[in-house]
């Protein structure tokens, strides 16, 4: 029997999300381009392609993303909802990456709790 990561990655709020940034984890947003340039990106969180996880996470990949190299780092997971964030997250629990959270709610939550971000093409988009 194989021993498939059977957990689901922990669901943080938008403030706890943003405390462990402070201390650290990497912050990456897997939203589209388009809907960052529309709804508002946030200031600081790498942008990762969710269909090239494997290129932002090998070592041995040019298109690594720095700070990826500790499996141990802790990681934020941002979408515009669970529903983009969670397979994502739960790719890294699976890959070996054991400190993933991702933030219930989403962009717009973390919009909604005055957490910092830039401005979309939408005035009143969350």
């Amino acid at each position: 029997m194989s021993e498939a990561t059977t957990s689901e990655p922990p669901l943080v709020d938008p403030q706890d999300a943003a405390t462990r940034v402070d201390a650290g984890a990497l912050f990456i947003d897997v939203r589209s381009q388009p809907t960052r340039e529309r709804v508002g990106a946030i200031p600081g969180a790498i942008i990762v392609d969710r269909d090239r996880l494997t290129e932002h996470f090998d070592d041995a990949s040019p298109e690594r993303i720095a700070g990826t190299g500790d499996p141990e780092r802790p990681i934020v997971v941002i979408c515009g909802s669970v529903d983009g964030s969670r397979p994502v997250a739960q790719w890294l629990l699976d890959s070996g990456r054991p400190n993933v959270v991702h933030v219930e709610g989403g962009f717009p939550a973390w919009k909604a709790a005055g957490l910092p971000t830039t401005p979309g093409t939408e005035t009143d988009a969350l």
